[in-house]
């Protein structure tokens, strides 16, 4: 399989009813996309500014301060220690990642990669474009023999499941013994809401708990782009073994894959600074505590959901027909066929939009 056999990019199919949806009196609500709406921190675009006078290429392992970062954040934020800037690379946003690493490892037909049974659809997409094999499985006892690269997602996206340290470890295991790769997902890491993820860091692949400070077969992915609302910015990093780092530098040199100098020097200035993340998750917070009770109250069912950016929901229905029930309360959400074939009931709603935007969401929920 190639590009050229790849499916429709699925967001066409929910046109029609955002066209339902903008008829709304007071206009359309739109949860579908996790796309950040709030601005990005000052400190981080002055950084970016003054970075400007970029005449040299820019570095595929980045710049020796940009590493430095990434280094000091997993320690600070991540409780991860004992990583040198040989164990990590910036990347051009995480998607591009998650796409691309099954390519960049050399995998190809015959070769099985292991995602979430809900999970967005880029997982898959890498698989096939390679010719792999793309399996659905969430526990580690279902792992096929000829998984090369196995993916978890913690938090997940789109139902916020977060994976503890005994489970990571307990995978970490598994991986090892099909001779697989374990990447994991952790984009949501800094939005935890409920017990015992309200109080307590949610733990990387990498943590030593998980470990024991052997990283061989390990990567752990993140992004800046809704912790910093850096989504335009398309920054993004992985750490973990040093061998597999190396390998993906020498792939990513030949084909060009670096992030521009500028970006570089503001994801170093948004690593570097916690305030920001702390206020961005309490935005994020009070959204959550006007739109969940709201769609409960108009029958939803809330499952999981106990971090990340969505709330994961369903009121026992194909998601196609809550869609539209939604559409006519001027509300857009993501539908569950979206995230694999095992959740056809479930709707995703997203806790990017302003605050007015959301209240006016769980006002027109709480009219029903």
């Amino acid at each position: 399989m190639g590009v050229a056999d790849l499916a429709d990019y699925p967001w066409d199919a929910v046109a029609p009813y955002a066209q339902r949806a903008r008829a709304h009196a007071d206009g359309m609500v739109d949860l579908s996309i996790g796309s950040p709406v709030d601005e990005t921190p000052a400190l981080i675009a002055t950084a970016l500014r003054e970075a400007t006078d970029a005449h040299a290429y820019p570095q595929t392992i980045g710049t020796p301060a940009l590493r430095q970062a990434i280094v000091d954040w997993y320690a600070r934020r991540r409780g991860v220690t004992g990583l040198t800037p040989a164990h990590v690379l910036p990347t051009v946003g995480s998607k591009e990642l998650v796409a691309l690493l099954p390519l960049l490892l050399g995998l190809g037909p015959g070769d099985v990669v292991v995602h979430p049974r809900a999970a967005y659809p880029t997982y898959e997409v890498g698989a096939r474009l390679v010719g792999a094999t793309p399996v659905a499985a969430d526990d580690p006892a279902e792992w096929p023999e000829g998984a090369r690269l196995i993916w978890v997602n913690s938090p997940g996206n789109p139902d916020g499941r977060v994976w503890d340290a005994a489970q990571l470890r307990a995978a970490v295991s598994r991986s090892r013994a099909l001779g697989a790769i374990l990447a994991s997902d952790e984009c949501y890491a800094e939005l935890g809401w409920e017990a015992p993820w309200d109080v307590e860091p949610i733990p990387s692949v990498l943590d030593p708990r998980v470990t024991d400070g052997d990283l061989r077969g390990i990567l752990s992915v993140y992004s800046l782009s809704k912790q910093s609302n850096l989504a335009g910015y398309r920054a993004a990093f992985l750490a973990g073994d040093p061998d597999v780092v190396a390998r993906l530098v020498v792939a990513r040199k030949h084909l060009g894959l670096m992030l521009p100098a500028p970006v570089q020097a503001a994801m170093a200035a948004a690593l570097g600074d916690d305030a920001h993340v702390a206020a961005q998750k309490e935005r994020y917070r009070r959204r959550r505590a006007s739109l969940k009770p709201a769609l409960e109250s108009a029958g939803f069912r809330v499952d999981r959901s106990e971090a990340g950016l969505y709330l994961w929901a369903t009121e026992g229905r194909d998601a196609w027909e809550s869609l539209g029930c939604l559409a006519d309360l001027g509300i857009l959400a993501g539908p569950g066929h979206f995230y694999g074939s095992h959740y056809p009931q479930h709707v995703r709603l997203s806790l990017t939009a302003s605050d007015e935007r959301v209240d006016a969401a769980a006002a027109r929920l709480r009219a029903v």
